[in-house]
């Protein structure tokens, strides 16, 4: 507790297991598990490959897309979240998952810090007697605070190590892990946040996309609808939604034109207290919209929108980006370091999407840009077309290698 306490305060700045062949790979093709997999007793691992994440789907859906890759080559997974982490972990692919203790490290005065680090601390505990069973042969970090406890594990256990930024700001506790780290993975071009002092090498792989994602990339181009004609419209908060996400785009929508509002198809991710007063809200304006706290199909979803509004977290404008969808961002006005801002200027600055910082997302202001877009066929091509390809779609083959490589030096 004492070490995660002068974190928090002043560090700002095995044995022989199982592994999954391919059937087509094996002299034993005939046993076969429903992955196509033939399950067989190997020396070639000595256990699994550890991804520490946690708190949300930023952190979350980049390991996920990792796990998929690596189970792929054969590699057992062992998941180290946290209990908000749980929630995305119905399609992980982890042999095992562990949820571990953890807490915000920004939390307020030295009361809060030392609760934080009692909390970490007791992770920590929790990732360490998960490791010693284990016997993990490499780990990966991708943020989020639960990392913290669980990459740390690794470094006492002396187990290799790598961490993965997804976003444009290198977060707190990669920044904290990194200098032991056997390289630095990030997702988009530029990383600010580095440490001048930082000797990790850093490879630039983009952030690795989950394989519900990449099925429906270039499955079908993006068409303008006519105006008049069917607008689908994907508002969604992430799961640090607030309450403007609920009230603003439902102000700016009573504002449209009759005809522009009543073509509009809306599927609205509200959190779950605002669930009840937004459907009674559209209905009251004519409006067909679907209402829910969590879209488990949001892939499809975002494929299938002509023009989304969501936060920027670093998953996001890459999901957005792959499938090449108009969107309009609102950056998190608190997120750490205004990281959300820069993941968004990534698309915003090649004409690629529209960026409005929360003191701009107005109804007002969002009912001029809806107005302008859904009769604007051209600049939805447009954005549509710059957003396409500017995100790497082999960024978990690109870190996998990464991986492997670092499992044959240890």
């Amino acid at each position: 507790a004492i070490y995660f306490l002068w974190w928090l305060l002043f560090a700002g700045d095995g044995t022989g297991g199982r592994i999954y062949i391919r059937a087509d790979q094996s002299p034993w093709a005939g046993f076969t598990s429903p992955g196509d997999y033939a399950l067989m007793e190997t020396q070639l691992y000595t256990g699994p490959i550890l991804l520490g994440a946690g708190g949300t789907g930023g952190h979350m859906f980049p390991a996920q897309a990792l796990g998929e890759e690596l189970r792929r080559r054969g590699h057992q997974i062992l998941l180290i979240t946290d209990a908000r982490g749980q929630r995305y972990t119905a399609d992980f692919p982890a042999d095992r998952i562990i949820e571990i203790k953890a807490a915000n490290p920004n939390a307020r005065g030295v009361l809060g810090k030392v609760s934080a680090a009692m909390a970490l601390s007791g992770g920590l505990g929790q990732a360490l007697k998960e490791i010693k069973n284990a016997k993990p042969i490499a780990a990966i970090g991708f943020g989020g605070y639960p990392s913290l406890p669980a990459l740390q594990g690794a470094v006492i256990r002396k187990i290799p190590y790598a961490v993965q930024e997804q976003n444009s700001q290198l977060g707190r506790s990669n920044r904290f892990l990194s200098r032991g780290a056997q390289f630095l993975a990030h997702g988009f071009p530029v990383l600010t946040g580095v440490p001048a002092s930082l000797k990790t090498p850093r490879k630039e792989v983009g952030n690795p996309v989950r394989d519900d994602v990449k099925a429906l990339v270039g499955v079908s181009d993006y068409v303008a609808p006519v105006t008049g004609i069917t607008f689908r419209l994907l508002i969604t908060g992430g799961s640090q939604g607030a309450a403007l996400f609920s009230d603003v785009p439902i102000e700016a929508i009573s504002a449209l034109p009759n005809h522009l509002r009543q073509s509009l198809e809306i599927v609205h991710q509200v959190r779950s207290e605002d669930e009840g007063r937004v459907k009674e809200a559209y209905h009251a304006l004519g409006v067909k919209a679907e209402i829910a706290p969590f879209f488990s199909d949001l892939p499809r979803r975002l494929a299938n929108a002509h023009l989304i509004i969501a936060r920027s977290g670093a998953s996001t404008v890459t999901e957005i980006s792959a499938l090449g969808r108009p969107a309009i961002f609102v950056p998190l006005a608190s997120a750490m370091d205004d990281h959300q801002t820069m993941n968004a200027r990534v698309l915003s600055e090649a004409d690629a999407a529209i960026l409005m910082s929360e003191k701009e997302f107005k109804s007002g202001a969002l009912r001029g840009e809806l107005e302008n877009l859904m009769t604007g066929e051209a600049r939805l091509t447009r954005l549509a077309n710059n957003a396409s390809g500017r995100v790497k779609l082999d960024a978990a083959a690109t870190l996998a290698d990464l991986v492997e490589e670092m499992i044959e030096k240890r």
